[in-house]
């Protein structure tokens, strides 16, 4: 049965509104099969639905993404569909392997590519391209985030041990993270790094820039910022309210696409590295350090 509405009509169009189906199943069938048939959209788009991470298989409590089409579903066993044509459709530019350590490994994500999956699909995500293309193949575990719309440094865990201990590094902020951000304005020159300590969601929140250069005749400066805490949209949130939006910045700064297009290289958008990380091995427990090559980081001037 369809649980929560009727079959979705013209649903191969991908002009609807997100929609979804849980179906319950009453006899043994391939997965597949079962959804098409329940949903309206052909066994083919099923399959690529499946592939991108939208259907997930329900056994008792356990529920997980299921990709196989031909997986045999027996009665009383449930499939979830989500379909988001708008998720589906992301096509993120591939992202680039910066170091393997075995059990975790240091990409640099492209803009546009999301951090995590969500029950909509996780095809578009790190966590599943580092999945797909490290060899030999392994799991992919997330232990940190960074802006769908921001590029740079991401470190994505392999096994579950290294994940805890990674990700109990950056909850308690032993990770170092600076970033680079070309912003509307001119900032100070300064000796010292100016402090931004304007509290976020009720929280204290911490930011350290750094002038690297200014450009009289684009008006922007190009920034470091090292986060000493981290809040959500930490770096964009104080560069705004500081007075300094990062340019491209559509939600909390202003966007300047004719001006980002006068930076060597650098499409339109948001205009913020991740361009280094310094954590501890959580095996060997040494320092490591990773650093974005000077030809993937803003040039200033």
């Amino acid at each position: 049965m369809i649980a929560g509405g009727d079959r979705p009509a013209d649903t191969d169009q991908g002009d609807r509104q997100p929609w979804e189906i849980h179906l319950t199943v009453d006899a043994a069938a391939d997965a597949a099969t079962l959804l098409a048939s329940a949903s309206g959209l052909t066994k083919t788009r099923v399959k690529q639905v499946m592939q991108r991470g939208a259907v997930w298989w329900q056994q008792g409590d356990q529920v997980r993404r299921l990709r196989r089409a031909k997986r045999q579903v027996a009665a009383g066993e449930q499939l979830h569909l989500y379909y988001d044509a708008r998720v589906l459709a992301m096509e993120p530019q591939a992202a680039i392997l910066i170091a393997d350590e075995g059990s975790y490994s240091v990409w640099n994500k492209p803009a546009g590519m999301l951090s995590q999956g969500s029950k909509w699909g996780d095809y578009a995500t790190l966590t599943r391209y580092a999945e797909q293309h490290l060899t030999p193949e392994r799991n992919a575990f997330l232990v940190h985030r960074l802006d769908r719309d921001a590029r740079g440094l991401m470190v994505v865990a392999h096994t579950k041990s290294s994940a805890r201990e990674l990700s109990r590094q950056f909850q308690h902020r032993e990770v170092t993270k600076i970033y680079r951000a070309q912003v509307s304005g001119r900032v100070p020159e300064n000796s010292q790094s100016i402090e931004l300590t304007e509290p976020l969601d009720g929280k204290p929140a911490q930011s350290q820039v750094t002038l690297l250069g200014y450009d009289q005749t684009l008006d922007c400066s190009w920034v470091s910022v090292n986060i000493l805490t981290g809040r959500k949209h930490q770096v964009r949130r104080h560069l705004a309210g500081a007075g300094w939006p990062i340019m491209g910045d559509r939600r909390y700064g202003e966007s300047r696409p004719e001006q980002t297009a006068g930076v060597d290289s650098e499409p339109p958008g948001l205009q913020l590295v991740a361009a280094e990380l310094t954590l501890t091995d959580p095996q060997s427990a040494e320092l490591r350090h990773y650093q974005l090559p000077a030809d993937r980081v803003f040039h200033t001037k």
